[in-house]
């Protein structure tokens, strides 16, 4: 197939995987963001990467570095970033909500592993994740499986707790949504401010959990907040 072809059919796949969102809410890809193949990005990777670790002077016929390239490589592409790539996108697949269970569903304490797009480096914590039910419930591991889909990319945290809300009510099918993040940067940990003890929050509310209060503060109790 001509390249031109593959990546603008890549770039679609991934349109369409994130065409939900609203433009803002995108990651950040080019259109032939997809044109090479998941080995080729490795391979490309690793050999940058061999660069600059020349660049900084280390020795790569030792042996505890020389196969450092391929190994960031491989990291990269099938685990820091593997969110990228539509093809990893969670199935929600929705179950009839025939016990008629209809109060507030909260799976809390969801790991999250990201990258600071501005630095590169960890962004760490836990997600919590409530919504309503209506017709249909969803099988818990779905909700892990969403925060982790969008948290495996280069990220912001504001962006990653919207596109999480806003996937969450796509699939769900319903406004009533809330998400709250709590995370540690390695870029204010680690270097600039060099301050170990402050963590981030972001929240994001949709439908009855934007509107009513009450039920917003029931779910924060919940989370011990």
């Amino acid at each position: 197939m001509d390249n031109s072809v593959s990546a603008a059919a890549a770039a679609h796949s991934f349109g369409s995987a994130d065409a939900h969102l609203s433009p803002d809410l995108r990651t950040p890809l080019r259109p032939d963001a997809f044109a090479l193949s998941e080995e080729e990005k490795i391979a490309g990777i690793a050999e940058h990467f061999h660069e600059i670790m020349q660049l900084l002077g280390l020795d790569l016929n030792d042996d505890s570095l020389k196969g450092t390239p391929r190994r960031v490589a491989k990291m990269y592409v099938q685990e820091w970033f593997r969110g990228l790539d539509p093809k990893h996108r969670p199935e929600v697949k929705l179950f009839d909500n025939r016990y008629g269970y209809g109060q507030m569903l909260v799976e809390k304490d969801i790991t999250v592993f990201s990258c600071c797009e501005h630095h590169f480096v960890p962004i760490m914590g836990k997600a919590h994740v409530a919504y309503l039910p209506g017709e249909h419930v969803v099988g818990l591991s779905k909700l892990n499986r969403v925060v982790q889909y969008y948290a495996r990319r280069p990220q912001v945290q504001e962006r990653l707790t919207r596109q999480i809300a806003e996937e969450l009510k796509h699939s769900l099918q319903t406004e009533n949504v809330a998400v709250l993040i709590e995370a540690d940067h390695l870029c204010v940990m680690s270097r600039g401010v060099n301050d170990t003890s402050s963590s981030t929050l972001t929240a994001e509310y949709g439908g009855l959990f934007k509107e009513d209060s009450t039920l917003r503060a029931e779910f924060l109790r919940l989370l011990g907040k």
